[in-house]
């Protein structure tokens, strides 16, 4: 295992996902929010929790850059290779957004966005980390 490009893409990874969170959920998906006000923490309360996101979300990263590093970077010649793994991570991950929409009286609208904006992201993620972790040549030459 590749240690200094297996960190540099859960940074780059980790850079990505607030990136593009903040695209999604801080401009996209605000006026979703705004119109559903009392499902969500105030503002100011939800700040408290910023570590808990901060923590969450770099589990989530290294992950998912370890499961790539450890299944896939080996085998993965092409980019497509990468868009696949980012469709099917986007797939395991986001079925959160429909159990959310099955547990929260939330509109349909926001579950899919959710959904979808998800596969987007990962596909991204799976990018980023397919140019810049790549095997040591000690890993691909066995």
């Amino acid at each position: 295992m590749n240690i200094k490009r297996l960190i540099l893409a859960i940074v780059a990874a980790f850079v990505v996902l607030w990136v593009t969170d903040f695209l999604i959920h801080g401009i996209w998906m605000m006026p979703d929010y705004r119109a559903t006000q009392s499902l969500w923490r105030p503002e100011a309360e939800m700040g408290s929790y910023m570590a808990w996101m901060l923590c969450a979300q770099l589990l989530f990263v290294i992950t998912f850059v370890l499961v790539w590093a450890k299944g896939f970077a080996s085998s993965a010649t092409r980019i497509g290779c990468a868009i696949g793994y980012g469709v099917l991570m986007g797939l395991f991950s986001g079925v959160w957004a429909i159990i959310m929409y099955v547990v929260v009286p939330m509109p349909c609208s926001i579950a899919t966005k959710w959904f979808f904006a998800g596969i987007v992201q990962t596909i991204l993620l799976a990018l980023v980390t397919f140019w810049i972790y790549k095997p040591s040549v000690h890993a691909t030459a066995t």
